[in-house]
């Protein structure tokens, strides 16, 4: 474990692939912030504080991880300033969704749940601020190509949003735009995807690493594709 510090806020720590081996984890576990990549996380950052100073930052920070290919990654850490990213703002404006359809799904029983439609009364408790930070665009991240299977069909047969699958390291990514979907329905449809994966981008200029990497694998209609 190699680490660098590049300037007061960033650090860079080169894993190469036998310890990467060691330690029994890989790409995906940090994309997917599983338990095992929190862990050897936390250990860098308290190596970083002993070998070169590093003081971990006092609301959080981000990482990103660039993959050296027959020799291991490089993951580097910088601080997260105190406002919102436009991540932080979409998984913010998904809770904020996913509450009103609860309360919707409250007042009109689960019997009529089904059959309800889009939440109109609840409307006006949506923000001026969250209104206009409505998300329209995002990226999806899945370990197996399986579990998309299974968010596809667990998704309504006539929504429709714009989607593209994309492969990468062994991971899939599956872009998910709002299209002619309302909004209320989109939301549902993001709230689910963070069941079956993980937010992996909110915003396109979040995604040149896909860009350049990952293979496509279904350009458009994958969700409808995968359905079958």
């Amino acid at each position: 474990m190699k680490i660098e510090r590049v300037d007061d806020k960033t650090i860079k720590c080169f894993l190469s692939n036998e310890e990467l081996e060691e330690y029994d984890i890989d790409y995906k576990d940090f994309i997917l912030r599983s338990d095992k990549a929190r862990e050897i996380v936390q250990e860098i950052i308290e190596q970083a504080e002993e070998l070169v100073g590093y003081k971990p930052p006092k609301f959080a920070f981000d990482l990103q991880i660039m993959m050296l290919p027959e020799q291991g990654l490089i993951l580097t850490f910088s601080e997260k300033e105190p406002e919102m990213k436009e991540s932080d703002q979409f998984i913010e404006c998904l809770k904020e969704m996913k509450r009103l359809l609860q309360r919707t799904r409250e007042k009109l029983g689960q019997a009529g749940a089904a059959e309800a439609g889009e939440p109109a009364q609840e409307e006006g408790r949506i923000t001026q601020k969250q209104q206009e930070n409505r998300p329209g665009f995002a990226v999806f991240v899945f370990p197996t190509i399986g579990s998309i299977m299974e968010y596809a069909a667990a998704l309504p047969s006539n929504l429709q949003v714009d989607t593209a699958l994309y492969e990468m390291n062994g991971l899939y990514y599956l872009y998910l735009l709002k299209g002619r979907a309302s909004y209320e329905r989109y939301s549902r449809a993001c709230i689910q995807a963070l069941e079956f994966g993980a937010l992996y981008a909110a915003a396109e200029d979040q995604t040149s690493q896909l860009k350049e990497h990952a293979e496509c694998l279904i350009s458009e209609k994958a969700v409808k594709k995968l359905r079958g």
